[in-house]
């Protein structure tokens, strides 16, 4: 069949379009299917979107300065010969500035959080093209308003104009078009704009002058460099503030870092690192770093007798952080340490939020609203946000509501030192309760929505069941409370409805059979004989998450990025967390693939 000349841009596409979601936050892809013809369309909807939106709301206007960074991933800046000569995703986020009739300015390959704090501070928008801390096959770009965020209310107002300008880009005479058949510009490759670096250094005065020049003094410190973007700036940052700083294991390959699930591997690497280091310079206090766009902290103390790196989870960091910050209302996502709820933080907890930067905004917004001051939140992740100016020792730390890596790693280690104590003594003063995450790559997502779904009310205002047992006579009250698994007895049982707002509300009938059953389900996989105790209840504000009686968690979800099921684990020890996690993730029939098999 032979295509007209005059034939539309879709008709001469010699591959299959796949369309660009949002995750978690953001949006990303394999870079395999991140044509420039495809991130084109979704970045012009979203910098159209802007242009709708007052300037009160976050709102832009033609003519306007926009900014744009990106990471060190390959495909950001370059065709990647590998990925189907897929990439210069940055070079296609400046082209659709020019599009939208704005001023792009490229302020180079600094953090997100750089970024996002250069642009409120000018009260403009800004985009980081990153796929954070996935694999380097994949990528994305994050789209910030003039105010902050893009905010999950934004995302179907984005999408239609998604559909509307895909429609306006596919029907165009191929001709006229700026795509060749394969997706990318018919230019070729192009270079970038001139870079700018005022951003990177306000974002590295901004912490010199909060916590001083001599805050970290004394202390020596280790750099994981890996391919973080921030990598320098991190190195520049600690020594800024008094500490002897030796960068350790750069690599111009793009490492994959994920904060939240740090497994043996990577936990070994950094164990060799540290070894070598200490070797060579002698002893050090911690080991330092972040994920890919340098927004989520990677802390780790080094015991000073056997030079044994141990990680310390992002919810716990949170927790020393905002004390540290005198914070009056804090926002973490269903997913964190429950240790939060029983330390001094307590009275402080704001609603448990959906797992995202967007929904944790969203919750520091709704405290802001009632009159709260300090606000801040986290994200088991570690990314730290502030809502609020932050006033300190006669300091001010500006409002800054995204991820951010710094802050986080800097308030550890000023406490560590300003107390005179090793990483884990200062850990070790927070609530026992101790947190681990263990996922499954290239595990379908979609078949990780279908088991949640399968585990969770048909009622969706149900949030949360609590489980309780019913005590019906005498003779029942004198006998143990037990859970009927393979023909042992069970007391009856009786349920409370919670909603979004923690309120009881009524249930019906069928509710508890329905939640029965899930949870008879959920017990022959989280089995006494795995060491768990009775489920006592569940919540569903973001996934699967189930309580037992012996203070173990467990909680189940898909990313939102990726192709990934996630298990985020909470105990009384770390040893039971940790296990908790490894047998959720093992292979080939852990605690996750034997609830697939369920269904």
């Amino acid at each position: 069949m032979t295509i007209s000349p005059q034939s539309t841009l879709r008709q001469h596409l010699n591959y299959e379009p796949q369309e660009l979601q949002f995750g978690t936050s953001g949006r990303r892809g394999q870079v395999i299917h991140l044509t420039q013809l495809e991130v084109f369309i979704n970045a012009v909807a979203e910098l159209e979107f802007l242009l709708s939106l007052p300037k009160a709301d976050g709102g832009i206007v033609k003519g306007d300065t926009f900014f744009y960074a990106r990471d060190l991933r390959p495909s950001s800046s370059a065709y990647v010969p590998e990925q189907q000569g897929r990439g210069e995703l940055a070079q296609t986020i400046e082209q659709a500035i020019i599009y939208a009739g704005l001023k792009p300015v490229n302020l180079g390959q600094i953090p997100t959080p750089a970024l996002t704090c250069y642009a409120l501070s000018q009260g403009k928008g800004s985009i980081m093209v990153t796929g954070s801390h996935i694999p380097f096959d994949r990528n994305g770009y994050k789209t910030n308003t003039s105010k902050g965020e893009l905010l999950k209310q934004h995302e179907q107002s984005i999408n239609e104009q998604v559909k509307q300008v895909r429609q306006r880009f596919y029907q165009q005479a191929f001709a006229d078009s700026l795509f060749s058949e394969n997706g990318n510009f018919k230019s070729g490759s192009t270079p970038l704009s001139q870079e700018h670096t005022a951003a990177a250094e306000i974002y590295r005065q901004r912490y010199l002058h909060f916590f001083g020049s001599t805050a970290l003094s004394g202390l020596r410190l280790l750099a994981y460099q890996h391919s973080a973007v921030g990598r320098d700036m991190l190195v520049e940052i600690l020594s800024d503030l008094g500490a002897d700083v030796v960068p350790v294991g750069r690599s111009e390959t793009f490492v994959p870092i994920d904060t939240e699930n740090m497994d043996a591997q990577q936990l070994a690497v950094i164990q060799q690192l540290v070894d070598q280091a200490v070797t060579t310079h002698g002893k050090f206090d911690a080991i330092v770093s972040t994920d890919g766009d340098s927004d989520r902290p990677l802390i780790l103390g080094i015991d000073p007798q056997t030079a044994q790196v141990r990680f310390f989870g992002g919810d716990l960091v949170g927790m020393l952080t905002a004390e540290l910050l005198g914070a009056d209302a804090v926002v973490v996502p269903i997913s964190s340490n429950d240790g939060i709820d029983r330390g001094s933080l307590k009275d402080i907890v704001e609603p448990k939020t959906r797992i995202g930067s967007p929904f944790v905004i969203t919750g520091m917004e709704q405290a802001l609203a009632r009159g709260k001051q300090a606000v801040c939140g986290w994200e088991a992740n570690g990314g730290f946000l502030t809502g609020s100016d932050i006033h300190w020792q006669g300091r001010v730390l500006t409002a800054l509501p995204t991820r951010d890596a710094v802050l986080p790693i800097l308030a550890v280690l000023y406490l560590a030192k300003r107390d005179a104590v090793t990483l884990a003594d200062l850990f070790a003063r927070l609530p026992k309760r101790y947190s681990r995450a263990g996922l499954i790559k290239q595990f379908p997502r979609m078949l990780g929505l279908e088991i949640v779904k399968r585990l969770s009310p048909t009622n969706e205002l149900i949030k949360t069941v609590i489980y309780s047992h019913v005590i019906t006579n005498e003779h029942e009250a004198s006998r143990p409370l037990l859970l009927e698994r393979g023909g042992v007895r069970r007391s009856s049982q009786g349920f409370t409805f919670l909603n979004a707002a923690n309120l009881e509300m009524s249930g019906t009938s069928e509710d508890s059979s329905e939640l029965d059953a899930i949870k008879q389900q959920l017990a022959q996989v989280f089995s006494d004989t795995a060491g768990f105790g009775d489920i006592t209840r569940i919540n569903y504000t973001d996934g699967v998450r189930i309580y037992f009686d012996n203070g173990d968690v467990a909680h189940i979800r898909p990313s939102g990025n990726a192709d990934e099921l996630r298990c985020y684990a909470v105990a009384a020890s770390q040893q039971r967390a940790d296990d908790i996690a490894a047998m959720a993730v093992a292979e080939p029939n852990g605690l996750l693939r034997q609830l697939a098999s369920l269904g």
